[in-house]
């Protein structure tokens, strides 16, 4: 994959104000210093950053599901999109919420077999059995 954005990273200090306002979001809400190239990128389109932030805020913020549940889930998807960046920056959180190697491992075992057998099952189209369905 290449270092070069696509797009150039809009830094903190170059930030228009309605950009630097959702900056200061992310890191008040993450307790850092600091604003992660992704958002960055997003900032060329304000409207873009602001809606991707705080549906992420939403979406990965309490609910049923344990902090470390959504960080390792988010790791599945990413790791089975090929998306270089977001599977090393939610290993990364998934990491300080307390995962080990051994579970990332596991993981990355479950998503192997989920991929190789979804397209086995893709391929041979069997028919969804009555019992898995719900009533």
């Amino acid at each position: 994959m290449s270092e070069k954005p696509v797009v150039a990273l809009i830094e903190y200090e170059e930030a228009p104000d309605e950009v630097r306002a959702i900056y200061d979001d992310i890191m008040e809400t993450r307790g850092i210093d600091w604003v992660n190239n992704f958002w960055k990128v997003l900032a060329h389109d304000p409207d873009l950053l602001r809606r991707t932030w705080q549906d992420l805020k939403r979406v990965m913020g309490p609910g049923e599901l344990d902090p470390l549940v959504k960080e390792m889930i988010y790791i599945a998807v990413s790791a089975t999109n090929g998306c270089e960046y977001c599977t090393y920056s939610h290993t990364a959180s998934a990491r300080a919420k307390g995962m080990t190697d051994a579970q990332l491992m596991e993981l990355l075992a479950v998503v192997g077999m989920a991929n190789e057998t979804n397209r086995l099952s893709n391929g041979l189209r069997p028919p969804v059995d009555v019992k898995f369905k719900p009533r």
